[in-house]
């Protein structure tokens, strides 16, 4: 039986991405990595994940929470730096 880790190592994603997915979607990690992994191979897939990463971004500042709001801009700029369908930005 494969474990989440086993899954987490065979996808195209880092555990931050899966988590961010998780969190914005309010799922588990195992169907984060299933959502994630069917985007992918949809048209427009990357930009919708990049789009909940900003969405997060915009709540942590909305709360003030500058740490976590630059956790995700971490996640952000990995995740526009792995996969070449994203919307594109300086830093």
């Amino acid at each position: 039986m494969l474990t989440y880790t086993d899954c987490l190592e065979m996808c195209d994603f880092t555990k931050d991405e899966i988590n961010v997915i998780a969190d914005h979607e309010h799922i588990s990690g195992m169907a984060a990595i299933l959502l994630a992994e069917e985007l992918l191979q949809k048209k427009g897939g990357m930009v919708t994940i990049q789009c909940m990463i900003m969405d997060d971004i915009e709540d942590a500042l909305e709360k003030h929470d500058s740490g976590r709001a630059g956790r995700l801009k971490d996640v952000l700029y990995h995740f526009i730096e792995s996969h070449p369908n994203t919307l594109h930005f300086d830093r």
